[in-house]
């Protein structure tokens, strides 16, 4: 957990730092943002092999590996003095941060009786769900008087810790099986991911329906459905699409994927609402998540818990309509606006997803036969990270297009794309409440 916490924490660390490596490398946002998305999509296609390195490696040896080769991107990122290595260096964090987290999440999930998942997976995110929304702010706080190079340092020695108790206090959970990779099916999925993200990525500087954005994306998604097609034809699939045979495991899925492009792209919609718009510091911004971070400390395994005891579809609809509401009051944030004003809409906005995120992932899970966990949880989480990287190119291209566009705007052109964002946003969780009407606990 402690491994997956710093994983995770990463990912948004960068967010904060974002205006100040843009003015650092001279480099555009569309640019810019290729710091989460990288990360996010190296993430996404190492956790689609977690299934397969789960079972055919021992959780000793996956974890160990996973985190020193994160501590590596982290060491080469600390040190970058040019915009591509401090890329690879994020990309190779990534590599390991997508061991570690399915692998938590799959021996929580196979070693917890099933009357008592709700409250583990609680416990569990405490440290994924807190992660995301306090990095902003540690981040902030060392960006005030130090560079961002020490927002990889920071990491390193805390990883190292972990690596030395982990050799003495961890254990092999599990039973080991014998088979091969499926690499066709790691790189179909390799490429139409990278293909079909950058395309999003040149949203905001090129039109959509150029080559440059509609000739990856075709491309993109013809390699996926040939990648989705394969999976039915292996022995031993990369991913084991079954899963998609279970309703309430669909459900829950696509409302995580729908949350997780309004969480990670306000990630990074909030630095720039803060810093460029409001004009005020890093650690104002990163301040501006902390009462959200410490709802999530307090809700989280709270909400795990309520899972197994309560009507979990309420709660979730709850959370949703909570969310939905600190989205819309964000969507009417003006020139004008106080900072307390931002800080009551993402407050909200957290309250609302915390009462929601850890519910809908053990409801998805605990669905599956127990042998399809692994599958189930490496589907899950792959999905969860393709969201949260194109929601981000998405997000922050509606902002770069309304900022380079012709048009002329009353009010900050950068303003005016954040607050469609959040409308965005505001319309993706009305959806999630609809297809939260339908989450049942019996099998589909």
């Amino acid at each position: 957990m402690v491994g997956a916490f710093l994983s995770v924490l990463n990912q948004t660390l960068m967010s904060t730092a974002l205006p100040a490596i843009m003015r650092a490398f001279s480099i555009t946002t569309a640019q810019g943002q290729w710091l989460n998305n990288g990360y996010l999509l190296i993430n996404a296609l190492m956790i689609p092999t977690t299934a397969y390195l789960i079972k055919r490696y021992t959780t000793r040896q996956l974890y160990l590996t996973a985190a020193v080769i994160f501590m590596l991107g982290s060491l080469i990122g600390a040190v970058a003095t040019q915009y591509p290595i401090l890329i690879i260096g994020r990309m190779i964090q990534a590599l390991g941060a997508g061991v570690v987290i399915p692998l938590v999440n799959v021996v929580v999930m196979t070693s917890t009786p099933p009357s008592q998942r709700g409250a583990a997976m609680g416990v569990v995110g405490l440290a994924l769900n807190l992660a995301p929304v306090l990095g902003p702010t540690v981040a902030g706080a060392i960006l005030e008087h130090l560079s961002w190079r020490y927002l990889f340092g920071l990491t390193l020695p805390l990883m190292l810790v972990d690596i030395l108790l982990a050799t003495k206090l961890l254990h092999n959970v599990g039973h080991l099986e014998h088979f091969r990779l499926d690499r066709i099916g790691l790189l179909l999925s390799g490429l139409g991911l990278t293909l079909a993200l950058y395309s999003f990525s040149n949203v905001g500087e090129a039109a959509f329906l150029s080559l440059k954005g509609i000739v990856p994306l075709v491309a993109g998604l013809v390699l996926l459905s040939l990648f989705v097609h394969c999976q039915f034809k292996q022995t031993h699939p990369l991913l084991n699409l079954h899963v998609f045979d279970y309703r309430q495991f669909i459900l829950p899925l696509i409302i995580n994927m729908l949350l997780m492009v309004t969480m990670y792209g306000n990630s990074v919609i909030i630095p720039v609402l803060v810093q460029n718009v409001f004009h005020h510091s890093a650690l104002v911004s990163g301040l501006t998540l902390l009462p959200g971070s410490v709802l999530t400390a307090i809700i989280s395994p709270l909400s795990g818990r309520f899972y197994d005891k309560y009507n979990f579809r309420w709660m979730v609809i709850t959370g949703l309509c909570i969310d939905m509401s600190g989205s819309l009051l964000l969507s009417s944030t003006g020139s004008q606006s106080s900072i307390w004003f931002v800080v009551l809409g993402q407050t909200i906005r957290q309250f609302g997803l915390v009462l929601v995120l850890i519910p809908i992932q053990t409801h998805a899970w605990c669905m599956l036969p127990a042998p399809m966990i692994p599958d189930g949880v490496a589907v899950y989480n792959t999905l969860r990270q393709v969201a949260a990287s194109f929601g981000t190119a998405l997000l922050v291209a509606i902002i770069s297009v309304t900022a380079s566009g012709q048009w002329h705007w009353s009010m900050n052109s950068q303003l005016v794309g954040i607050k469609l964002s959040y409308l965005s946003s505001t319309i993706m969780v009305g959806i999630c409440v609809l297809l939260a009407r339908q989450l049942r606990r019996a099998h589909a």
